[in-house]
């Protein structure tokens, strides 16, 4: 039985698209490019590894719609874990992405911001504390709106932010006199974390937030078909993003000198394809285009903090709306506790701990798809079906593709443990916190531990 919320069904399909896209296309992109090259020694293996994560991403991504089109409730993973593998896990679930991944990676994406914008207008680094939280509540105070006005700054910031991307892609195809292919670099990075397969792990971090859709699962028209279709064709223009902008780069200017330049690899061929003002131009853009990240956050993730507290797992004035509609309580929480982890860790942490702590679930989940489809082999009817069969999407190339969502994913988990254990524990710990206030608002509400 599908449960009821304050919550309406009025974002579109292009509007989930653009939640996607705008989402996972931030900064990354923009400063990547130079690891991406240096960690995996030269151009070719450079622009495969965009491409290979892009793959990989995407068989997350058609894994993680069947799941969806069988459960279409505000949630997200909190609601499928829960689903799949009972109340314990998808509380655990729905809690690390409310007190560590969203407060951490709105916290992560808002530094990040308020970092380039005191470079671009010279402001001393004692202003950067400010920045970033005015930035947090500018863009709360656009999502306490009807919920259409943050999809509607969804579209235009995401149509905003792929004009460098197209400028970048068509410069070095048309303008380009560097041959892109087979470029070796001078210095590969010379630490254990060098090689393809860490150049893969780093566009994983630069392709993650895809999955923010599927906590407004219940605020989507017509869910079945709209949420697969806004994940898949929003991964597909990612993917086209990330790795038409890695060649076109190459295309511009040699590998070496991107490695060179480093961060400054991209505004270095901006400049040179359109002079100074370009580069200025460059920095607006991707300043619009954090923005535009924040607001998917903003928009998506209060959903599961809502869907939480409506279960009764969490305190009711989390699940409290206003008169848009919105879920005000859960929004300003995470505008409370993603501001204050502005005074604590760096940015570059907190990004790590939260991309590390969602793929976690992911593995869950993806695994989750060979289990809901074992439960409607073993009867053709239970008591509360997630949906009929005839109804919902299905992954092509199953199982194959889950398989790929799932071997990408582990790489992610042990990769990570390998190069940064102690603060992988430190965040498995924090959610395991979570388990004392479960038991505390099971037993409130008069139910069995499971």
């Amino acid at each position: 039985m599908e449960k009821t919320t304050g919550l309406k069904r009025s974002v579109g399909v292009t509007s989930g698209i653009s939640l996607v896209v705008g989402t996972v296309i931030g900064s990354g992109i923009f400063f990547k490019q130079a690891q991406v090259i240096a960690t995996a020694g030269g151009s070719t293996p450079a622009l495969l590894a965009w491409i290979f994560g892009g793959l990989i991403t995407l068989a997350a991504g058609l894994t993680i719609s069947e799941i969806g089109a069988r459960i279409p409730l505000t949630g997200g993973l909190y609601i499928y874990m829960e689903k799949i593998y009972g109340k314990v896990w998808g509380f655990l679930t729905g809690w690390a992405q409310t007190v560590l991944y969203a407060p951490a990676i709105v916290a992560s994406l808002s530094a990040y911001f308020a970092i380039l914008f005191n470079n671009f207008f010279g402001l001393s680094q004692q202003w950067q504390l400010l920045v970033a939280i005015l930035t947090i509540l500018f863009i709360t105070g656009i999502n306490l709106l009807d919920n259409r006005v943050p999809a509607a700054f969804a579209v235009i910031t995401t149509s905003i932010k792929l004009l460098p991307i197209i400028a970048v892609i068509a410069y070095g195809l048309f303008f380009g006199k560097v041959d892109a292919l087979n470029q070796s670099v001078a210095t590969v990075t010379a630490t254990p974390s060098g090689g393809f397969g860490m150049a893969v792990l780093a566009t994983l971090f630069a392709y993650d937030g895809w999955a923010t859709l599927t906590n407004m699962g219940g605020e989507l028209k017509n869910p079945q078909k709209n949420l697969p279709r806004a994940i898949v064709i929003g991964i597909l223009i990612v993917v086209v993003a990330y790795a038409g902008i890695s060649y076109g780069m190459m295309r511009a200017m040699p590998a070496n000198e991107i490695v060179r330049l480093g961060d400054n690899a991209t505004f270095g061929v901006v400049t040179q394809a359109f002079g100074k003002l370009g580069g200025r131009l460059l920095t607006i853009i991707i300043l619009i285009s954090i923005l535009g990240t924040i607001n998917g956050k903003l928009m998506a993730l209060p959903r599961m903090t809502f869907a939480m507290a409506e279960d009764g797992v969490l305190p009711k004035w989390l699940a409290k709306v206003n008169r848009f509609n919105e879920p005000i309580g859960s929004i300003l929480f995470l505008t409370v506790t993603a501001s204050l982890l502005q005074f604590t860790a760096s940015a570059d942490w907190l990004s790590n701990i939260a991309v590390f702590i969602i793929w976690i679930f992911y593995t869950a989940t993806f695994v989750g798809l060979f289990i809901l489809r074992h439960r409607d082999k073993q009867a053709a009817q239970v008591a509360e079906p997630l949906q009929e069969l005839e109804s919902i999407f299905s992954v092509p190339g199953y199982p194959w593709v889950p398989l790929i969502a799932i071997l990408g994913a582990l790489f992610v988990l042990i990769s990570t443990l390998i190069n940064d254990f102690g603060s992988s524990i430190i965040a498995i710990g924090l959610v395991f916190i979570g388990l004392p206030v479960y038991w505390y608002y099971s037993r409130k509400k008069g139910e069995a531990y499971d």
